[in-house]
């Protein structure tokens, strides 16, 4: 009996030790891996914008009236000198007679009086010799002396109502001109805010009836960049961008701004930057979002891992003593600075590196003691516990 508990027991110790070594080599951790690699970085700076046409001219009018007729639509192709607009030119018609009356009637009023002046001179000096002659008093040539004087200023005064009629005929013949609508560029017709029948005022404020695209050809983007990325961008550097109209295309363009002036909208600050891009096959269209990045630097041969492998820490499952000493080295060589680990003998090795340029997904490795296909850690992942099991031999049923 003794022998059979002596055998028994030893059985279970056995089987206790192995259950713990399976357990624990089950509860052993897994990396997920990729190798270091060589090749081209392209860093970038990322933002949005908005596509527009490089000269967009708004044309309004400078008289008030009623809209007689529209000659262009949306979309229409114009030329510089194309009316494109009539407003009503009955009231300018009467205007410009009633004005050029007004300065033939001050023209012949001024013909008048440089004839009444003209005979007041004559007399007056008719009267100044008969003065010296003794023939007339002193004041009776002081009378017409003053006669003369009233003549002079009469005519000076009709001279200043003449330039007056004529400054109200010429405004008038300009506000019948103003009153044809003619487009000031060569380019499309992107908006009409206006329809036939429908009175325009000009009393405060200029309103708009047409918006002009000059070349849709070459468009610009609009993009506004974070103060912590400006310093980057300079002007010459190459962009892609997409639109949500072409989501499957990439187009490009060069930065060729970068205002100065700050746009602080909730306390961040953000800079102009404008991007020229060619559109020869009228594609993009005003108003456009562009999702932009501009390429601020790029390296054709480095050194790179995944950023993930900067990120990653080893946690610790408190199993092993192998894994304690690495973790004890974690500790003591990753005080301070940059690393990465790499996979040596199963194990995570801490390497002390120096980081470059980003591309978000890549770093480049600037110093560390480490070549191109290392296998570097970028992921840990620890098996869960299976589940305990419980169960017994049923005995006899009392």
């Amino acid at each position: 009996m003794k022998k059979i508990i002596f055998v028994s027991t030893i059985a279970i110790c056995f089987l206790a030790a192995g259950g713990y070594l399976l357990f624990a080599k089950e509860r052993e951790p897994s990396y997920v891996t990729e190798r270091i690699e060589r090749g081209p970085l392209v860093s970038t700076v990322s933002s949005t914008g908005t596509l527009n046409a490089v000269t967009t001219v708004q044309v309004g009018t400078q008289v008030s009236g009623t809209i007689q007729k529209i000659f262009v639509d949306y979309n229409s192709p114009v030329r510089k000198g194309q009316i494109i607009a009539q407003i009503d030119p009955s009231i300018f018609n009467s205007q410009v007679e009633q004005s050029q009356g007004n300065y033939r009637f001050a023209v012949a009023n001024l013909s008048k009086l440089k004839a009444v002046a003209h005979d007041a001179r004559r007399t007056l000096e008719r009267n100044r010799q008969l003065l010296r002659e003794g023939i007339v008093s002193q004041g009776d040539f002081d009378a017409v002396e003053a006669k003369f004087r009233e003549a002079s200023a009469a005519v000076t005064g009709a001279k200043g109502t003449v330039l007056q009629a004529r400054g109200a005929y010429k405004q008038s013949l300009m506000n019948l001109r103003y009153a044809t609508i003619r487009s000031p560029v060569d380019g499309i017709v992107v908006s009409r805010n206006v329809d036939v029948g429908q009175t325009v005022a000009a009393s405060f404020q200029t309103p708009t009836l047409f918006t002009i695209a000059q070349d849709l050809t070459k468009m610009q983007i609009n993009t506004c960049v974070d103060e912590a990325d400006i310093g980057k961008v300079v002007v010459g550097q190459p962009a892609v961008f997409t639109v949500d109209a072409y989501p499957e295309m990439q187009f490009r363009g060069v930065v060729s701004q970068v205002r100065i002036a700050p746009i602080v909208t909730q306390n961040v600050v953000t800079y102009d930057v404008i991007i020229t891009v060619e559109n020869r096959d009228l594609k993009l269209k005003p108003g456009m979002t562009a999702n932009v990045n501009i390429e601020v630097m790029r390296k054709f041969s480095v050194l790179k891992v995944p950023s993930s492998a900067l990120r990653f820490k080893p946690r610790e499952n408190g199993v092993g003593a192998a894994w304690k000493v690495t973790m004890e080295r974690h500790g003591k060589n990753g005080a301070s600075g940059q690393k990465i680990f790499l996979l040596k003998d199963g194990k995570p090795d801490p390497v002390p590196v120096q980081t470059g340029m980003s591309d978000g997904l890549y770093v480049e490795l600037v110093r560390g003691k480490v070549r191109q296909g290392q296998e570097v850690i970028v992921e840990q992942t620890l098996p869960k516990k299976k589940a305990a099991t419980t169960g017994g031999v049923m005995g006899p049923r009392f």
